[in-house]
């Protein structure tokens, strides 16, 4: 049960670090330049996972990390044009429809078996999207896109956890996990022609920037790590999607004190966001309660 604090302290530092990625976007750095920052923050971050240890690599099965990276790239992609259309409250409890991704995919792959509370949770969890994506407001097309964003980021991460499950014993976590963010580390090269860092001139920019692409990268080390070392993607996934509920409430304190896109929602959009976001948590602990 220790392992669970990982994920426990991932979904805080990725509900702080959209936060700021968010505010990173508002002072003119496009999303190009934000993946291209977080991406070599990855690259550095994973290199000292190469201390746990592991095997030689595999360099016959190359395509693994290859197949990985790309998943985590385009879940990073979809995840900031997420946030960049639509509110952090509105996206992150919908990044927690990931735990009944990965239940789905491990039962398909033959994992493990779906046990009828899953689909159960799998229920809860659309009803809580329903109510978090309902505004009442004339800009239905604009939350729409956001929920569908949010969903390929979502299906795009439940993969990347399943297949660290499954592959990433083979090779010893310490191996696989700095290999497969190394090529992370490279493909953020080819973004360089339209990378722009022209807003980074000033230093409050800058800092926020750097600040967000740590926050990203300290928390993708925590819950794959997590998948990496125990295996244990279904549980840890669970814990992991209580950032819905981090990401309703905290969004809304900081656009409250220093303003955002959540102050200007009603009290009562608000408060549905809050009842999704609960029912989605009430989905992730009949998830958790399966592997007891």
């Amino acid at each position: 049960m220790m392992h669970l604090i990982l994920p426990l302290l991932a979904s805080l530092l990725f509900v702080c670090g959209l936060i700021v990625i968010k505010r990173v976007g508002a002072a003119g750095v496009g999303a190009v330049t934000t993946l291209f920052c977080t991406n070599i923050a990855a690259a550095i971050a994973f290199s000292f996972v190469w201390f746990l240890g592991g095997e030689e690599i595999r360099w016959d099965l190359w395509w693994q990390p290859l197949i990985i990276a790309k998943l985590f790239v385009f879940g990073l992609v979809f995840t900031f044009l997420a946030i960049e259309r639509g509110d952090v409250s509105l996206a992150t409890p919908i990044f927690g429809v990931k735990v009944v991704f990965v239940a789905l995919l491990l039962t398909l792959t033959g994992e493990q078996q779906l046990p009828l509370q899953v689909w159960v949770a799998a229920a809860m969890a659309t009803l809580g999207i329903g109510l978090i994506q309902w505004t009442g407001t004339g800009h239905r097309h604009h939350v729409i896109f956001t929920v569908c964003l949010a969903l390929a980021a979502a299906a795009c991460y439940a993969t990347f956890d399943v297949l660290v499950q499954r592959w990433a014993p083979v090779w010893g976590a310490g191996r696989f996990l700095p290999v497969v963010y190394w090529i992370v580390g490279i493909a953020a090269l080819f973004l360089l022609p339209w990378v722009d860092f022209k807003p980074c001139k000033k230093r409050s920019v800058a800092g926020l920037l750097i600040a967000g692409s740590i926050l990203i990268a300290l928390q993708a080390i925590c819950i794959v790590v997590a998948v990496g070392l125990f295996g244990d993607a279904a549980r840890v996934n669970v814990v992991y999607a209580l950032r819905g509920l981090w990401g309703v409430a905290l969004a809304w304190l900081v656009a409250w004190k220093w303003g955002g896109a959540e102050a200007e929602h009603s009290r009562s959009t608000m408060i549905l966001r809050v009842t999704g976001a609960s029912i989605l948590t009430t989905a992730v602990i009949l998830v958790i309660l399966v592997g007891e």
